[in-house]
């Protein structure tokens, strides 16, 4: 087992690149010698040559398709290594850098990262595999780059067996965050969690929620689509399509999927607003066949090329629509620029991407500025060779600042960042060794310093956080025509902590108008009084819009539910944008119906003031007297106005103490008013009994003032008890939709029903005592007619309860009102008026003559059809048989007793004795 391990341990690595390269130096692009020595790791060509579809044989192919902006790259870890080599920095130590071609491609960078791994100075470029790598020496101490996630991925898996520091100037995945698979990486940008938020939230802030996606085929691609499926959920915006494209232009499909992209975009006439995270060249010739189909949209440019000169300079490229972006923010350029412009001074021996560009720039001098991009681009699609020692002019490719118009200041500003950030942490981990030696320090070592520098860029200070990123923020930049060329404008920034636009001028405030004003919106937007109704579709972005109900309202647009009104006190009604306060309604003195209410309650008074006026000024009639004596009339014409003056407690805004006091006085009025009644109807039984048992017994129950005392009594202690153990309350009632009702609350209902149960009973016993006595002298006799207004009671009382019971709403007191005035009418008519119209109209027979003469028609008439075994002649036992009789008969029969003929007809014993004489003679002379 010993030697086992022994075996791996010695166990070496040989790279070897006879096949595609000459010599391992052929494979560096750009290298300067120092005591310390920085990778660097660059897209410069934008894919491998192949002749094959798969490769057959494991050696590196020839990049082309050279890519300025990358080339820029490169040139920008240069310029800042030189700043740190020229600044006092590091003192005595020079900082070397290797630089390789990626080809963005993973199988070049990993090339390239075995060279950054193997043994520094030895003999033969060997990664040697070891258990423990604590004082292993590779070539460099760190790398930077690379820009592509994907590649930096596969970079950092290997760079991890060492824990050499990798700073990355633009791979942005989420994934990269993570320092348990990731230990090692370190970026100088914001993690893609925060891109995809600021772009979701741009989105939703701009009023658009059904948009396409467009991404690549690689990790970077998935986790981009991934995260940014979550932001745009988070902030209710769908995505219609998603379309992947192959990761390489390698690809032969690559051609073939983007025309099925176009055809997608054209198919989702809805979607204008598209999100795309590609690479550069895959939004290049995307774009360029999207011109040629007149694809108008709004494009949403991610980090990766929202800033790219090559596809800003495509031709007719304003006709593609407008397009937003994320950048990195940019620092100041001034001195980068100056580097540019006198880069032929710097030595170039081991440049060889400038040296091509060089011979590009050449190839294409004769073309004019507008179309020189295009025409390297072109050039550089086979292999060249060119000649390294030949000596590089700077009247070609400086004309008109060319280089720096190809400039992205946010990725310039990246890289310059990764640099100083290494440059600091080698100052720190220097200062107390001697780091002209190669074996100063391991990349681990500086790994630990590296995570917890603070550096600077000349104005700003930054530091990683925990997980290896740089927060700085983005740039929100929009493309605009001036003077016939796209430019990149700044629009906003975007603060990570906050999750805020800070808008950074009047210009750029409209231009965020101008983008709220085109739509992107699976359905129509839902005003306010409205909500979304979801359809059959999957995406909530897709619905109907249907009104709020009753007592529901939205005041935003594109609300999901209408919100509740508070039902006690607000109301709404349908479609409504708000609430509305309730308005309490009660029975008020200003209402029509109550007035008329009141009109004839008042008018109900009047008339018993009339007939008090009336009988008291014909006191002695026989009428007055028939009606029980001036004193029952008082008591029940008290009744009576107590009764109409009762409603007006039903009026107005009910308060409790008209809430206790309505119920109560109707309830006590009307009850001794129907005592005297039943008092009266009692009297002209005991005339007419039909027993002389019974009689003898009502003779002793007869007792007019003790019942009308104890049926009232009976009425106080009900209505006592009820306000003692539930008196009626002022109580709101908001089962209405608009409305509050203010009434009163009867507070027991069994209290209520037992009021007017017992008046129903005392009423009931009215009716039957005067239904016996209808057939009395009219003149007279009130009988028949308080039969009639008993029965006006009980049909209104009947109709009442129903009524009552399924009424709500302020008229519920006026239903009762009008079932007072009705049962009050009916009684005071029936009870009073016949009387009164004889006093007033019929004054002949409201006399002591008239009477008598009545009194023997009548009597006349029904002894013409007495039978003599009707009535006994035997004067003792005359009053016993009476009650055999009909009531003609005892009309007839009466005269034999004077006490009868008083009681019945309310005259005098003195007149009872006449009128007995008289039927007497009439009696004789007709037998």
């Amino acid at each position: 087992m010993a030697l086992l391990i022994i075996v791996i341990t010695c166990l070496v690595i040989i790279l070897d690149t006879s096949q595609s390269c000459h010599t391992p130096d052929d494979f560096v692009a750009i290298t300067s010698p120092g005591h310390i020595m920085i990778g660097g790791l660059f897209a410069i060509h934008e894919k491998m040559l192949s002749s094959d579809d798969h490769p057959r044989r494991p050696q590196i192919q020839k990049c082309v398709g050279f890519e300025i902006s990358a080339f820029l790259q490169a040139l920008a870890m240069i310029h800042s290594i030189e700043v740190i080599n020229n600044s006092t920095l590091l003192s005595g130590v020079k900082l070397g850098y290797e630089i390789y071609d990626t080809c963005t491609e993973v199988t070049a960078a990993v090339a390239a990262t075995l060279r950054f791994l193997s043994k520094f100075n030895c003999s033969r470029e060997t990664v040697t595999f070891q258990c423990d790598y604590s004082s292993y020496l590779p070539r460099v101490k760190a790398v930077i780059g690379a820009g592509y996630s994907e590649i930096s991925m596969a970079v950092s898996r290997m760079l991890n067996l060492q824990l050499m520091p990798q700073v990355s100037y633009e791979s942005t995945a989420e994934i990269l965050s993570d320092k348990v698979r990731f230990p090692s990486f370190l970026r100088t940008v914001p993690s893609d969690f925060y891109q995809t938020k600021a772009m979701a939230h741009l989105i939703q802030q701009s009023g658009w929620n059904w948009i396409g996606l467009i991404t690549t085929d690689d990790d970077y691609g998935r986790l981009a689509l991934n995260t940014f499926a979550i932001q745009a959920a988070a902030n209710n915006v769908c995505i219609a399509f998603k379309e992947v494209l192959p990761a390489f232009l390698s690809d032969n499909t690559i051609e073939v999927r983007i025309n099925q992209t176009l055809e997608k975009i054209i198919a989702e006439a809805q979607v204008n607003v598209i999100v795309v995270f590609l690479r550069k060249f895959h939004v290049f010739n995307l774009f360029t066949k999207a011109i040629e189909r007149q694809i108008n949209k709004i494009w949403i440019a991610s980090d990766n090329w929202s800033t790219a000169t090559k596809i800003i300079t495509i031709p007719n490229i304003k006709k593609l629509g407008k397009v937003v972006g994320f950048t990195f923010r940019r620092g100041n350029m001034s001195s980068f620029h100056s580097f540019l412009q006198t880069l032929h001074r710097y030595p170039n021996d081991n440049n060889k991407p400038l040296h091509e560009f060089a011979m590009l720039f050449s190839a294409c001098k004769h073309i004019k500025d507008g179309d020189l991009s295009q025409c390297i681009s072109n050039y550089s699609q086979t292999a060249l060779t060119y000649d390294t020692t030949k000596t590089i002019e700077n009247h070609f490719f400086l004309r008109n600042d060319f280089l720096w118009h190809y400039t992205e200041p946010g990725l310039i500003h990246s890289i310059e960042l990764a640099v100083f950030a290494l440059g600091h942490a080698v100052r720190d981990l220097c200062q107390a060794r001697d780091c002209q030696k190669s074996n100063a320090f391991q990349p681990w070592e500086l790994l630990d310093v590296l995570k917890n520098v603070t550096f600077t860029d000349g104005r700003n200070s930054f530091h990683f956080d925990a997980h290896g990123d740089l927060n700085t923020g983005y740039d929100v930049v929009i493309w605009k025509e001036l003077g016939g060329l796209m430019t990149v404008t700044k629009m906003a920034e975007y603060d990570l902590q906050h999750d805020v636009f800070i808008i950074t001028s009047q210009e750029a405030k409209r231009e965020f108008r101008k983008l709220k004003q085109i739509l992107s919106k699976c359905s129509k937007e839902c005003s306010p009084g409205q909500m979304k109704k979801a359809t059959g579709s999957q995406h909530m972005c897709c619905y109907d819009c249907v009104s709020c109900p009753e007592n529901h309202y939205s005041n935003q647009t594109d609300m999901d539910h209408c919100l509740l009104c508070n039902n006690e006190t607000h109301w709404a009604p349908v479609r409504s944008t708000m609430c509305f306060e309730k308005e309490v309604e009660y029975l008020d003195w200003n209402d029509s119906l109550a007035l008329f209410l009141i009109a004839l309650s008042l008018l109900g008074i009047a008339f018993v003031l009339a007939i008090g006026i009336i009988f008291t000024r014909n006191l002695n009639t026989p009428v007055v007297k028939s009606s029980g004596g001036l004193v029952v009339c008082y008591v029940m014409l008290t009744c009576h106005a107590l009764n109409f003056a009762s409603t007006g407690f039903f009026i107005g805004e009910p308060q409790d103490f008209a809430c206790k006091t309505r119920q109560t006085l109707f309830g006590v009025s009307f009850t001794l008013c129907v005592s005297c009644i039943l008092m009266k109807s009692l009297k002209i039984l005991l005339a007419f009994s039909f027993d002389p048992k019974l009689k003898t017994f009502l003779k002793c129950l007869y007792r007019p003032v003790p019942i009308v005392l104890t049926c009232t009594g009976i009425q106080v202690v009900i209505c006592t008890l009820w306000l003692v153990l539930a008196a009626p309350v002022v109580e709101e009632n908001i089962s209405l939709p608009r409305v509050i009702i203010l009434e009163c609350e009867e507070g027991s209902v069994l209290a209520f029903g037992t009021m007017l149960g017992y008046i129903a009973v005392l009423a009931f016993l009215c009716f039957v005592f005067a239904f016996k006595g209808r057939k009395l002298p009219e003149n007279y006799n009130e009988a028949k007619f308080l039969t009639f207004g008993m029965l006006i009671y009980f049909i209104a009382w009947i109709i009442f309860i129903p009524v009552y019971a399924t009424t709500f709403g302020k008229y519920l007191p006026a239903v009762e009102i009008i079932v007072i005035l009705i049962s009050n009418y009916g009684i005071l008519c029936c009870t009073f008026f016949p009387k009164c119209y004889v006093i007033l109209y019929k004054q002949k027979t409201n006399t002591k003559s008239a009477f008598l003469q009545m009194v023997y028609n009548y009597s006349s008439h029904s002894a013409n059809n007495l039978a003599l075994s009707h009535v006994s002649l035997n004067p003792t036992n005359h009053d016993t048989a009476v009650t055999n009789l009909s009531h003609n008969d005892k009309a007839a029969a009466c005269p034999n007793s004077n006490h009868c003929l008083a009681q019945v007809f309310g005259i005098g014993r003195e007149n009872a004795t006449n009128v007995s004489k008289t039927l007497h003679q009439k009696r004789s002379s007709s037998i």
